[in-house]
């Protein structure tokens, strides 16, 4: 009898134990005798060159080791391409300390090393940088005329937009706005870099890809593969800000390097404001529908912010050329070089952006039709992507219209703005679609058997907060036949099977699937072996052999592993492979579908807005671990408020710096912001997307979270915001 399934069960994170007893280490944490501490001087100019640096004060202090700078650094690669990295843009990648450039404000300048913490942070107080500056400019809306086409593919444009939106019945035209946003996770960037005795470094880092970080060093400073092992066991949330290596990391190994110590270098909460962001984009959406609300006609165009290094695109547009059915559509995105640091991916990079000015668009389209906003999609809805021209391989949003309607009470929703008032307070229902798309990528996972029982399962992939050492151990469990007692799942190091970054919602479709089929490999070997050694088993099925406290067991028959794996290399039973995409995805398109449900409560008087509800209901496949799932989604909607009406970088243009690089000051959405959440899981069978039939909950969570926000404050106020977040001074107008 085949043990209990546990993929598909909401069970608790394996790593919960260690988390809440302090014994997970983080990537500053880790010690090492004679450890030094780095600490970045950054400079205050926009643009400009260094003049002169003095360290002498800081030098003078018992305690301060040396101060790094672009004078005395130790060698680093002088071309581009050994700066790139695997979610790099085109241009220019930065390079920390490389020369008297200053190419944004809040650019690391030197690296203060000292014997504690406290001493190199005052040290740096003490290092003088004369600058000179050069003219600068850091306002998106000044610089539109610097706007050039972004290097991206767009889809190709289908039909003829104009005349069907010139033949339309009901048409419009609206522009939306967003700010800079930053990632802030709870764990500051940090990067531990211990010297070995070998000389070579074993590094402790902030990361979504430990491999990526690996071969970063390694090209930059010109070490063997050998010489550099980057781990990241665990990572205090993310959100696509360790997709690429930050600057901490260079800095830490330069140290290292030039000291041959082990150094450690984190940034303060200031400090993680000077790196990539969520960048401001200008949106322009212009729809076309007949007298039933059906889509004629959609132009949807962006235009985007980024340094002048680097040309940082995202899917901005796309999205409205998928989500609904529409056979004449015409997409835009432009790119506008500004005197700041490069944009960086951040959770649902594109589609948080571009479903914003997508769903606020729809809803206006609704209200012109005086149709119901859920109505409207209903009659728009396409089980084919137009802009790949294929079915999608499931798409289950018809459900998450039907069962989150219903858990909202939508039915009940009065469509006259300014209907609905308790007490001082108006209240306004809003709902928006989402879509991302569902990818998978190339993926190895080592399984491992010993004589003890116990199964090894690992791949360099990296745990950001969102469950994978528990989905992995869910997975492997499974396909092993095992409890999940007696699998470990390992992660987090550059030297264990090759992974892709974690980030876009494929770690599970990805690194999964290998775990998956490195354990039925496993486990068929193990049958295999037993059949070799005891021909009385030849008859038996698979699923009769279950391992189980040390011992193989066969019906009633019992076997040692010790004595069946005697003979085997390290006395253990191994495999390792390699999973990609499997042939049938070809002819599909694949993405995870989404329909949010708000309740906002707004204050006239006051101008606040209070989201009072929220039903978010989620078609993703089969979802893995029902539990860490929903804790995606839940932390998605908070990140969709934060969007819609908190997180906003505040830029002073005439220094070109931000203001508000704080938690003070740069608002997030806290425990007492946040109403009731229902998370809902609509079922959604798909063999094609991977043989686990799992899209990934990550990014979904998000999209679409704005958008109806904003769609319900309209209905709460009859006021149509625009320019995002909905901030007290536009909720009074």
């Amino acid at each position: 009898m085949s043990a209990q399934p546990v993929s598909g069960q909401p069970l608790d994170r394996t790593d919960g134990p260690a988390k809440v007893t302090g014994q997970a280490r983080y990537a500053g944490e880790y010690p090492d005798e004679g450890l030094l501490y780095g600490s970045v001087v950054s400079g205050n100019v926009a643009h400009g060159r260094i003049r002169h640096i003095d360290c002498s004060a800081a030098l003078e202090l018992p305690g301060v080791i040396e101060v790094l700078h672009h004078l005395n650094r130790p060698p680093m690669a002088g071309d581009d391409d050994a700066y790139q990295d695997q979610d790099a843009a085109d241009g220019h990648p930065f390079r920390p300390l490389f020369n008297d450039r200053v190419l944004y404000s809040g650019q690391p300048l030197a690296l203060v090393i000292a014997e504690s913490l406290e001493l190199a942070r005052y040290a740096g107080s003490l290092v003088q940088i004369d600058i000179d500056p050069e003219p600068h400019q850091t306002d998106l809306r000044d610089a539109l005329a610097d706007a050039y086409d972004s290097p991206s593919e767009l889809p190709e444009p289908r039909g003829d937009f104009a005349k069907a939106y010139a033949s339309a019945a009901f048409t419009m035209d609206s522009a939306y706005s967003t700010p800079n946003e930053h990632h802030n996770p709870m764990e500051p960037h940090a990067s531990t870099v211990i010297y070995q005795d070998d000389g070579s470094l074993l590094v402790h880092d902030k990361t979504q890809g430990t491999q990526n970080s690996q071969a970063f060093v390694q090209e930059i400073f010109k070490l063997d593969k050998e010489q550099v092992r980057v781990c990241a066991a665990y990572v205090g949330g993310a959100f696509g800000s360790g997709l690429r290596p930050q600057y901490q990391l260079v800095l830490a190994v330069m140290g290292a390097l030039k000291l041959k110590r082990s150094v450690r270098v984190t940034l303060t909460r200031q400090q993680m404001f000077t790196f990539g962001y969520r960048p401001r984009t200008l949106q322009r959406l212009q729809l076309g529908a007949d007298g039933e609300g059906r889509l004629l006609a959609i132009r949807h165009e962006a235009t985007g912010q980024t340094s002048r290094f680097e040309a940082f695109s995202e899917n901005v547009v796309q999205w409205s050329g998928m989500l609904y059915r529409c056979d004449n559509v015409a997409m835009a995105y432009q790119l506008v070089p500004l005197d700041v640091y490069t944009p960086l991916d951040m959770r649902a990079p594109g589609a948080a952006l571009g479903l914003i000015g997508l769903e606020c668009a729809m809803d206006e389209l609704a209200e012109q039709v005086g149709i119901d906003p859920v109505a409207l999609r209903r009659v728009n809805f396409t089980d084919t992507n137009g802009n790949e021209g294929k079915p999608y391989s499931s798409k289950a949003l018809m459900d998450c219209y039907e069962q989150g309607a219903r858990r909202f009470g939508w039915e009940q929703r009065n469509p006259a703005p300014r209907s609905q008032q308790d007490g001082h307070e108006l209240i306004g229902w809003g709902m928006a679609g989402g879509v991302w798309e569902s990818m998978q990528m190339k993926a190895s996972a080592k399984a491992r058997l010993d004589a003890q029982g116990r199964l090894w399962v690992s791949s360099a992939t990296t745990d950001i907060g969102t469950g994978t050492y528990t989905v992995m151990t869910q997975i492997a469990a499974d396909a092993a036949a095992m409890a999940m007692d007696d699998v470990t799942f390992q992660l987090g190091d550059s030297s264990l099977p090759t992974a892709p970054l974690q980030g876009g919602s494929f770690t599970v479709s990805s690194v999964g699937s290998a775990v998956r089929q490195a354990c039925q490999l496993l486990r068929g070997k193990l049958v295999e072996l037993a059949k070799s050694r005891f021909p009385a088993l030849a008859g038996m099925a698979a699923e009769d052999f279950q391992v189980r406290e040390g011992q193989l067991h066969v019906g009633e028959q019992r076997f040692a592993l010790s004595d069946l794996l005697q003979g085997a290399e390290d006395t253990a039973l191994e495999v390792q492979i390699t999973a990609e995409p499997g042939s049938k995805r070809q002819g599909f398109a694949c993405a995870t579908h989404s329909a949010v449900f708000v309740e906002v409560r707004v204050d006239e008087a006051l101008g606040t807005v209070r989201v009072s509800r929220v039903v978010s209901a989620i078609a993703a496949g089969r979802v893995i671990n029902p539990k860490t799932a929903r804790s995606q989604i839940l932390g998605g909607v908070v990140w969709g408020v934060g969007m819609a009406l908190h997180e906003q970088a505040e830029i002073d243009h005439g220094l070109g710096r931000c203001m508000n690089h704080n938690l003070a000051e740069y608002h997030i959405p806290v425990n007492a912001d946040m109403g009731e959440v229902e998370v809902v899981f609509v079922d959604e069978p798909d063999d094609i997307v991977n043989e686990l039939g799992s899209k990934g909950v990550g990014e979904i969570g998000v999209v679409g979270v704005a958008a109806a926000i904003a769609n319900a404050v309209y209905h709460a106020t009859g006021r149509r915001i625009r320019d995002f977040p909905l901030t007290v001074d536009k909720v009074l107008g």
